[in-house]
């Protein structure tokens, strides 16, 4: 479901190029029809933490809900926008949308698994997130279609995901009760206790570079085309690399947590993902198999460690509240996307693409130090409230 779901979340990232043509699209217009939908899922998610809605509300329900209506956002700016001043604010809405299929999705896979085997249970819905993300790449990479054609086809999708929702997903065994009470300040004072804030703060380093790095990589891929670092078809080699090989990326994370713990498995995803930033100027005109190679490896570190956060905190965190605060980690986590995937083309235009993702090292070299002092001490104990509650 979350792989047909939220492939209307980078529709339009799949067809800027087309765009640039029908509607003269600039850098700036590309930039907000990116950002207005992640602050749009920003408006949704402190919206549905605000009402405890993931708590209080039958996820899958929600789920269903959500996905359709993104999907019908998308079906009309496919049919009725002829400009920027159009598609934003369906955008905006469909991330507002979006808020109701990820975090809820979260919640809904906790709910199948234990402590022992959440780590990978988490993996493998990130994997399906990266693929789902990636899908109108491929759709445009492979289908030949017109823009108008490939948000379509990931409406499509999206509404068959809601379908399946509906009919086929369920709570399972390990879910934890439903809030008793609306109870919207937990968002905030799950930072008070080590493990949640620590968790939180690892996570948001881990997003400062991952969508911005989703965002953007086409930009700094066709760049590297035109220096004769890359031939063929940018949407597929997005989709191979960010998508396929995030997707085992998350396998190999999570797995890594549970074998490993979490601290571990997010350290050495953070660090690596960091590195690449690093090194991304100096692979910029190297070979093409060699420039893939590098992005397939940072495709998969970039997101091998988003399900070990969202894995910590459901831990750590008050079980009555767990969609709560996956909810507004995520909300946290956008509002600073949306500054990162607007800063990076900016200082692209300064300095060129082959030094742009200089910009995005610091956000997991950061969650790494955070990651650092979980694994240490107290933060992998239960807190107080999770224990008193745990059914």
């Amino acid at each position: 479901m979350q792989v047909l779901g939220l492939a209307v979340w980078f529709s339009i990232s799949a067809v800027v190029p087309s765009l640039r043509n029908d509607w003269g699209l600039t850098a700036g217009g590309a930039v907000w029809l990116t950002a207005s939908v992640q602050f749009g899922f920003v408006a949704g998610a402190v919206a549905s933490t605000a009402l405890n809605l993931a708590d209080r509300v039958p996820p899958q329900r929600l789920l269903a809900a959500s996905a359709a209506a993104a999907a019908a956002c998308t079906v009309v700016l496919a049919l009725v926008a002829d400009r920027p001043a159009v598609a934003v604010p369906l955008r905006f809405m469909t991330g507002v949308f979006l808020a109701g299929v990820y975090p809820t999705g979260m919640k809904l896979m906790a709910s199948w698994s234990g402590s022992a085997g959440r780590g990978r249970t988490m993996g493998v819905l990130i994997a399906a997130l990266t693929l789902g993300s990636t899908l109108p790449h491929l759709i445009a990479g492979v289908g030949s279609l017109p823009w108008r054609g490939v948000l379509l086809a990931a409406a499509a999708a999206g509404l068959v995901g809601s379908v399946i929702a509906l009919v086929f997903v369920r709570l399972g065994p390990h879910a934890a009760p439903a809030a008793p009470t609306r109870n919207p300040r937990y968002a905030l004072t799950m930072f008070t206790e080590r493990g949640p804030r620590l968790a939180n703060l690892g996570y948001f380093g881990h997003m400062w570079e991952l969508y911005a790095l989703w965002t953007w990589i086409p930009s700094f891929l066709l760049a590297a085309s035109a220096a004769g670092g890359l031939p063929g078809s940018v949407e597929i080699t997005v989709f191979l690399t960010m998508g396929i090989g995030g997707a085992i990326g998350c396998l190999l994370g999570g797995w890594g947590a549970d074998r490993f713990g979490r601290s571990p498995a997010a350290l050495a995803a953070l660090l690596l993902s960091g590195l690449c930033c690093l090194l991304s100027p100096f692979f910029f005109h190297a070979p093409p198999l060699l420039l893939f190679a590098f992005c397939t490896l940072w495709g998969a570190a970039v997101i091998a460690d988003s399900g070990v956060f969202s894995t910590s905190l459901s831990e750590v965190a008050d079980h009555r509240y767990i969609g709560t605060a996956l909810t507004g980690q995520t909300a946290i986590g956008f509002a600073l996307t949306v500054l990162s995937i607007q800063l990076t083309p900016l200082l692209a235009e300064a300095i060129g693409w082959q030094y742009a993702f200089l910009l995005l090292s610091p956000g997991p070299l950061a969650g790494a130090l955070a990651m650092r002092a979980f694994g240490k001490g107290a933060a992998s104990v239960p807190s107080p409230q999770q224990a008193s509650a745990t059914p």
